[in-house]
Formats: structure tokens, C-alpha cells, sequence
């Protein structure tokens, strides 16, 4: 793994190591980079900002959000990023957080899928959604100089992650239409996904 991007860096530590390790091993390469890529846009766009945040909570969160996703672990009844907030208490429960940490990485996995949280209200909840919207969709790309957004795909290149992502949104969507994924897939979001202009970096 690419420790560092244009001078952004990953926090040392188990919990990070673990989460990586688990992410490695149930995410396939495009998701794994996607998870990656979202734990970077989001720590570039707080340092840039001056924001003070939770680099290991951070990082957990972002490895393990989307892994509810994933045929291991996806809930047939549960929205996913619902299913993720409970994997991630599970998980952080062995590394022997406190309640109110592993509550706080089931938030942040929960929260990226809802209306924008403001940063001087949950810093690390606002940090995956800035991370997730600028992977999936370039959604704010605009915030990061363009030198970061080049290093950061070719460290961590798409490997057809748009398409493949849509897939895993229209399944969830069509099993569970009540969800924000199904809502997503329900409007312009598709479209947008596989049009981000990180596919042409």
C-alpha cells in the first residue's frame, strides 16, 4: 500500500493495519482502491482547510464502508451502508474500542449515504462524504489541486471501479428499494458515476 500521496499520509497503528488487511481480503482491487482513494480526498480536503480530525477513525471507516456490499456481508434486509455501520462496531469491538468509538465509526459509514454533514458539527462524517462524492462521481473535484488527483489515481488506479460500483448500486436497489441507494440509482447518479472525470486521468 501507498502510504503517502502528495504528502498526505495513512495512520500507523493495528487498527489501521487491520482494517486494510480485512478490506484487501473481501473487497475486490477496484473497491479497495475506492475505499482508499475516498480515506485520501477526504484527509487532502481537511488538511487543506486547517481541520483537525481523527486520522485512525477516519481510516477504519473509510476501509471498511463499503464492505456491506460485498456477498459476505450484505444484509438482505438492511441498507448497506446500515449493514457497514454494524460490521464496523463488530470489528472495532476485537480491536477493544471503547462503546462511543465503535458507535463513532458506525456513524461515519452510516452518515455518508445521508444529507451533507457540516464539519464543525462531525468532521470525520463530513470527510467520508467529501471523500466518497469526489471518488464515485467527481462530485466537488474542483476543491483538489489537480498534481494531488493525478498522484492519487495513478497510486491507486480505477480499474473499471465506476461501472462495477453502479452494478453493485443497481442490486442493492433492486432488492431494497426503499434505500438511498435506490434513490441515487433513481436519478441522475448513474450517469454521473460513469462520467466521472477520474476515468480520464
Amino acid at each position: 500500500m501507498t502510504t503517502e500521496v502528495a504528502g498526505v499520509r495513512v495512520p500507523v497503528g493495528r487498527a489501521a493495519e487491520a482494517a486494510l488487511l480485512v478490506c484487501e481480503e473481501y473487497a475486490d482491487e477496484a473497491l479497495l482502491h475506492h475505499s482508499l482513494r475516498s480515506y485520501f480526498f477526504g484527509a487532502a480536503w481537511a488538511e487543506a482547510r486547517g481541520l483537525e480530525f481523527d486520522r485512525e477513525l477516519f481510516f477504519v471507516s473509510a476501509l471498511l464502508h463499503d464492505l456491506a456490499l460485498v456477498p459476505p456481508f450484505d444484509s438482505h434486509t438492511l441498507p448497506f451502508e446500515e449493514a457497514g455501520g454494524h460490521l464496523a462496531r463488530v470489528f472495532t469491538a476485537g480491536l477493544g474500542w471503547p462503546v462511543e468509538r465503535r458507535d463513532r465509526a458506525a456513524e461515519l459509514i452510516v452518515l455518508h449515504m445521508r444529507d451533507d454533514v457540516a464539519p464543525e458539527v462531525d468532521v470525520e462524517s463530513r470527510l467520508l462524504q467529501v471523500g466518497t462524492s469526489a471518488d464515485v462521481s467527481g462530485s466537488g473535484l474542483d476543491a483538489f489541486d489537480p498534481s494531488f488527483t493525478e498522484a492519487l489515481v495513478r497510486a491507486y488506479p480505477r480499474l473499471g471501479f465506476a461501472k462495477s460500483f453502479v452494478s453493485l448500486f443497481q442490486d442493492q436497489a433492486e432488492r431494497k428499494p426503499g434505500c438511498a441507494a435506490a434513490q441515487l440509482v433513481a436519478g441522475e447518479w448513474v450517469g454521473r458515476t460513469v462520467s466521472s472525470p477520474l476515468d480520464r486521468i
